[in-house]
C-alpha cells in the first residue's frame, strides 16, 4: 500500500512540474487547462465500447443512412479546413522549412482542431455499434481512436506547432479522401461502381507513416530545435501503425480469403478497407439497402 501510495504521489508530483514546462499560449484554450475533461471523454468511449453492443444485441441495427451522409461529409470539410490552414499559416510566416519549422501561434491554433476531430471521431464507433457492425470495431480501430484524441491533447499542451504540424497535415489531408469516400458509398450503391480506389486508401495510409518517420528521423538528425522525446514518441506510436496496418492488408488483399458454408450456401464476408483504424465493409447493407429478416430501425 505505502508503494501505491508513493507511486501515486510522485505521479502527481511530475504532473505538477510538467505543467511549468507546457505551453502557456494554449493554457486558456478550451479543454486545453486540465486532462479531465479529454480523459473523461475518452473513458466514455471505452464504456460505450462495453455496453453499446449489450444494449444493441436483440435490437435491430439502425441504418442511420443519411446521418452516415452528414457525417462523412462534414468531417470532410473539417479536415479540409484544418490541412488549409496550416498551408495557409505556412505561408504567411516570413520564412519557414518544411524540414524544421519552430512554434508558430497560427498553425499551433489549427492543429487544435485536428485535436477536436479525433474526438469528434469517437462517432465512427458508435456508427459501427448502432448499425450492429461490431466486427469492424477491431483492435486496429479500438487502438487508433482511444490512443488519438490523448496523445494529440499531449502534443498541443506541451508542443503545439512547430514540428507536430507535418504528421497533422499529412493525415487531415487522406482525412479528406478517406471520408469522401465514406459519403460517396453512404450515398447508395449506385456509386460503388466509382468507389474503386478503396485498395489505395489503405496503402496511402502506410506510406504516411513511413513518410512521417522519415521527417521525424531527419529532425532528430539534423538538431532541429524541437523536443526530441515527442520525435522518439512519434516514430515509436507510428512503427506501432506500420505493423497493424501491415497485417491489416495481408489478410484484407494478400492472403485468399476462405469461403464458409452454412446450410449449403456460401456466406460472403465481403471485401473490406481500413483507413485510419477502422475496417469498412462496402456492400449494398452499409448503405441500408439489402433486405434482411425484420425491418431496420429508422432514424
Amino acid at each position: 500500500m505505502e508503494a501505491v501510495t508513493h507511486f501515486v504521489n510522485d505521479t502527481v508530483e511530475f504532473y505538477k512540474w510538467s505543467l511549468t514546462i507546457a505551453d502557456k499560449r494554449v493554457e486558456k484554450w478550451p479543454l486545453m487547462s486540465s486532462p479531465v475533461p479529454t480523459l473523461a471523454i475518452s473513458c466514455l468511449y471505452l464504456i460505450f465500447l462495453w455496453a453499446g453492443p449489450r444494449y444493441m444485441q436483440d435490437r435491430q441495427p439502425y441504418t442511420l443512412r443519411k446521418t452516415l451522409i452528414v457525417y462523412n461529409f462534414s468531417m470532410v470539410v473539417l479536415n479540409f479546413y484544418i490541412a488549409k490552414e496550416v498551408s495557409v499559416s505556412m505561408s504567411s510566416l516570413v520564412s519557414f522549412s518544411v524540414i524544421c519549422l519552430v512554434l508558430c501561434l497560427q498553425i499551433a491554433w489549427a492543429l487544435w482542431w485536428y485535436y477536436i476531430s479525433k474526438g469528434v471521431e469517437f462517432l465512427d464507433t458508435v456508427f459501427f455499434i448502432l448499425r450492429k457492425k461490431f466486427n469492424q470495431v477491431s483492435f486496429l480501430h479500438v487502438y487508433h481512436h482511444c490512443t488519438m484524441f490523448i496523445l494529440w491533447w499531449i502534443g498541443i499542451k506541451w508542443v503545439p506547432g512547430g514540428q507536430s504540424f507535418f504528421g497533422a497535415t499529412i493525415n487531415s489531408s487522406i482525412h479528406v479522401l478517406m471520408y469522401g469516400y465514406y459519403g460517396l458509398a453512404a450515398l447508395g450503391p449506385q456509386m460503388q461502381k466509382y468507389l474503386w480506389w478503396k485498395k489505395y486508401l489503405t496503402i496511402i495510409q502506410m506510406i504516411q507513416f513511413h513518410v512521417t518517420i522519415g521527417h521525424a528521423g531527419h529532425s532528430l538528425y539534423t538538431g532541429c530545435p524541437f523536443p526530441c522525446w515527442m520525435q522518439w514518441a512519434l516514430i515509436g506510436y507510428a512503427v506501432t501503425f506500420i505493423i497493424l496496418f501491415a497485417n491489416f492488408y495481408y489478410h484484407a488483399y494478400r492472403r485468399k480469403p476462405h469461403s464458409s458454408h452454412k446450410g449449403g450456401k456460401p456466406v460472403a464476408n465481403g471485401t473490406s478497407v481500413v483507413t485510419n483504424g477502422h475496417s469498412k465493409v462496402e456492400e449494398v447493407e452499409d448503405n441500408g439497402k439489402r433486405q434482411r429478416k425484420g425491418r431496420a430501425k429508422r432514424e
